[in-house]
């Protein structure tokens, strides 16, 4: 049975210096992308990027994590496992490129924040070259005070019980496309997409493709925590997919395995949102047999974790750095989003592992 506990890492820090060790065991080249922002030591914060990139391959697995900051716990776990099995079993690692994008959001993952160092969503940043930076979701406006109160989180809250009543009077499928579809005008708010292209945007339009080199066939898991049954996971797709493309979803990974969030009316996992990272890959990689899917890992009921990270949201901007309210709420969000039960951390090492070498088994066989 796999033990867990070797990789989650307690901090930003320790979760990067076992990422690069691991991909210097495999042999594997690393790159490290800084990032204007600092951590709470005063540390620099950067993208760090690890893959066989003197492979020659016409297929490519890549596996990102952190796109949401403080998701990376978990994202960054899963890629050590992985790369930890290809270290143990080396007939077990895949012949094809790989490229294993750690801590999109290092800021975030740094800070215990779900969002970057200028408040982005940054799986609302994306936007492609036509979109504009501005507008919400109908709805939004109306929820801001409710979502964004302006004052440190207290012990007790009303939240669940406002919740409960704007369920009550519009369905929760409603409510959920109206908070997290991403929105562009208030910039203190949860789910804010920027005003314009994050640093982690600019970063991946700058490296992306030599990153990914002359592969031809690319298989994209993008890890995510959070949403969904606990300990079980779904793909999900921000774009809409072709027939080859959800015929392959299914084929690979079972026709229950995956949701398509494209004019979605918010039931089951996946909700309509903008500025998603799928969307621009799948954008901008026209000339690639390019294939993405977000790995969403449940955990706490949907209405706990937004909790969670309204509470957050509010010590980060209107409490104290080191006050109790403020470490308590940041502990809080880093719980709803990587669980510390072990139970939860093997099976979603375990699912992770299968998941990704499925995906890598399956991107090589459609690039012979």
């Amino acid at each position: 049975m796999l033990s867990a506990a070797p990789f989650f890492a307690e901090t930003y820090s320790a979760a990067r210096e076992r990422f690069r060790a691991l991909a210097q065991c495999l042999q594997w080249q690393t790159e490290a992308v800084p990032i204007a922002a600092r951590g709470p030591a005063g540390e620099e914060l950067s993208i760090d990027v690890a893959g066989n990139f003197d492979s020659n391959a016409s297929a490519c697995l890549v596996v990102s994590s952190g796109l949401h900051g403080v998701e990376a716990f978990f994202g960054s776990a899963l890629q050590c496992a992985v790369m930890q099995q290809w270290i143990d079993h080396p007939d077990a690692a895949p012949g094809l490129r790989c490229v294993f994008l750690h801590a999109l959001n290092p800021y975030g993952f740094a800070w215990l924040r779900r969002a970057d160092a200028a408040n982005i969503d940054l799986n609302r940043n994306f936007l492609l070259e036509h979109e504009a930076y501005r507008g919400s979701p109908p709805g939004y406006a109306e929820l801001d005070r409710f979502l964004n109160p302006q004052w440190p989180p207290h012990h007790w809250d009303a939240f669940m019980l406002q919740a409960a009543t704007r369920i009550a009077r519009v369905g929760l499928p409603a409510l959920k496309n109206a908070i997290a579809g991403g929105q562009f005008e208030f910039s203190r708010g949860l789910f804010y997409g920027g005003a314009a292209a994050s640093q982690t945007k600019v970063i991946l339009e700058q490296h992306f493709n030599r990153w990914l080199g002359a592969s031809r066939s690319v298989m994209h898991i993008d890890l995510h925590s959070g949403l969904g049954k606990w300990g079980s996971h779904k793909l999900l797709c921000d774009y809409p997919l072709t027939e080859l493309q959800r015929q392959r979803l299914a084929d690979w990974f079972g026709a229950d395995a995956f949701e398509s969030n494209v004019a979605r009316d918010g039931q089951g996992v996946a909700y309509a949102t903008r500025g998603g990272f799928g969307q621009w890959c799948i954008a901008s990689q026209r000339e690639r047999d390019y294939l993405f899917a977000y790995a969403e890992f449940g955990a706490y009921n949907i209405l706990r974790t937004i909790a969670g990270l309204r509470a957050e949201n509010q010590a980060h901007f209107w409490g104290k750095p080191n006050h109790p309210g403020t470490l308590r709420a940041k502990a809080r969000l880093k719980e709803l989003l990587c669980p510390a039960s072990p139970d939860w951390r093997r099976s979603v090492l375990e699912q992770g592992i299968a998941l990704v070498t499925k995906a890598a088994a399956a991107v090589a066989r459609a690039a012979a």
